[in-house]
């Protein structure tokens, strides 16, 4: 039985900018409000055609699941059984973005996996379409089909275009712990959460103001999750004494994205955070349109 491998699909990180909540609806969904931008820290999604009319999932992380607990294997399903595909699929995963972070690897994956079956057996399927198909496998795996800065409404499935953020490093820094949205989510307190200015972060992607970005990004969630993590909120605290622009969690955590300008300042932020966890990058956006 010749496997022939067929393609690759790069899968980005995702950080937000803003991560309101404005509510929690019929469905049991929370009523969010993000804004999320793509960075460079990328994971690897292979695919290969096969024989069998089955899927299979492998990847290089022992905390991955390699069956159908994996959201590449369920989107895989979800669109095979949808456009009716009696076709076999190897997806074989390279992780690089850190599991249960906040940066939308798992939906990354799974949106690399829908573009590229769109594209390896030419099913034709608009971006618009896969968008809205996506959103019953998780509200980050919408933004993740589009990629680029986005704003993401209802429970993150309706995607608006923003502008590209100001030119700037990104420093993430994951503690030694995983933390499951489905964890964080249940415990939001609506009148006590702090709502950031989502509008104001719109204006600063708008005028490409980094300083006015920098001063309205926000995340309500870090509301639920420092009392409960505090060495998240110490992470924040540490990027900001040593010289970020504007520090915030994202997703429900435990990670953290520094904003700056300057190469030199992130290497600081950097090296002041080596030794407070072991999972610390230096990335770029990766819209620079």
């Amino acid at each position: 039985m010749g496997v022939e491998m067929v393609l690759f699909e790069r899968a980005p990180a995702k950080i937000n900018l803003s991560l309101d909540v404005l509510g929690k609806r019929e469905d049991g969904f929370h009523e969010v409000e993000m804004i999320m931008t793509s960075v460079d820290l990328a994971d690897r999604v292979e695919l290969y055609d096969i024989n069998d009319d089955k899927i299979e999932v492998s990847t290089d992380n022992q905390y991955v699941p390699n069956d159908e607990g994996n959201l590449a294997y369920k989107a895989a399903l979800a669109f095979k059984n949808t456009y009716r595909l009696h076709r076999g699929i190897r997806i074989n995963i390279q992780k690089n973005i850190p599991v249960s972070a906040g940066l939308g690897g798992g939906s990354s994956d799974a949106a690399a996996v829908l573009r590229g079956l769109n594209r390896m057996w030419s099913v034709g399927v608009s971006q618009a379409e896969l968008v809205e198909f996506s959103s019953e496998l998780g509200s980050d795996v919408p933004f993740c089909i589009t990629g680029n800065t986005a704003l993401g409404t209802g429970h993150g499935e309706k995607i608006r275009t923003l502008p590209s953020p100001p030119p700037c490093y990104i420093v993430l820094a994951k503690p030694d712990i995983g933390i499951s949205t489905r964890h964080i989510f249940p415990r939001v307190n609506m009148d006590t959460i702090p709502h950031p200015d989502t509008e104001a972060v719109i204006q600063s992607l708008e005028e490409k103001d980094f300083d006015k970005l920098c001063q309205h990004s926000g995340n309500a969630l870090e509301d639920v999750t420092f009392p409960l993590y505090p060495e998240v909120k110490q992470i924040r605290d540490k990027m900001l004494e040593t010289g970020a622009s504007g520090a915030l969690m994202s997703g429900s955590g435990p990670t953290v994205a520094g904003l700056t300008r300057h190469f030199s300042k992130a290497k600081r932020i950097y090296n002041g955070l080596r030794g407070f966890c072991n999972e610390v990058y230096i990335v770029q956006l990766l819209d620079r349109r």
